[in-house]
């Protein structure tokens, strides 16, 4: 194990967990002890199941597959888009649409709607409309582009899902389990590592 990697998750306080009392019991085989009523993560678990989880998803890229980075929990949204990006991949960063995945085809609706208005906003349609009117379709743009605009590209269902919270995301968690799609997750001492298929302690 790279005592580097130790190292770096130690100073980024991956190894705390949640409150003794507020654990979920699936969680027991990643736990290394408790501290002052804080469960306290086996780092060398962690390690593992990154590894393992870096493997699948390395071998996802390589056949071309999507990849959906899925982060709506506030201080996750940022790094969640610029790291999507980086990739070349897709995300969610805002909020889970119920049948993102389950109902595709309905989304995909939404964001042909959201592209015929960027155009319509690009082409000088908008000039031969009232300001009021204007206003409402600024304002559908801007709620379409919170949701859509990470998955606007995403043309068929992904190959795989990262997300960073399994507690937070259990809606697209279930939706990806309904779809055979596998999840990568990080999954603190709260959360159910049941449905996440690459769980990485943290």
């Amino acid at each position: 194990m790279s005592k580097e990697l130790v190292q770096s998750l130690l100073e980024a306080g991956v190894h705390f967990g949640h409150q003794t009392r507020k654990w979920n019991p699936k969680m027991k085989p990643y736990i290394f002890g408790e501290k002052t009523g804080i469960y306290i993560i086996d780092l060398e678990k962690t390690v593992a199941h990154l590894t393992r989880a870096c493997n699948f998803i390395r071998d996802i890229a390589s056949q071309g597959l999507p990849i959906l980075f899925v982060g709506t929990k506030p201080q996750a949204q940022e790094i969640i888009e610029q790291e999507a990006k980086r990739c070349g991949m897709f995300y969610v960063n805002h909020r889970w649409l119920g049948g993102m995945l389950t109902n595709y085809q309905t989304i995909r609706n939404s964001v042909r709607r959201y592209r015929s208005l960027l155009l319509m906003r690009e082409d000088g349609t908008f000039e031969a409309i009232t300001k009021k009117e204007i206003a409402q379709l600024e304002k559908e743009i801007g709620k379409l582009e919170k949701n859509l605009a990470g998955v606007a590209d995403m043309s068929k269902l992904p190959g795989a899902m990262f997300i960073v919270d399994a507690k937070k995301e259990d809606i697209a968690v279930k939706e990806a389990n309904r779809l055979g799609i596998p999840v990568v997750g990080i999954v603190d001492t709260d959360s159910d590592p049941d449905g996440i298929q690459y769980p990485i302690p943290g």
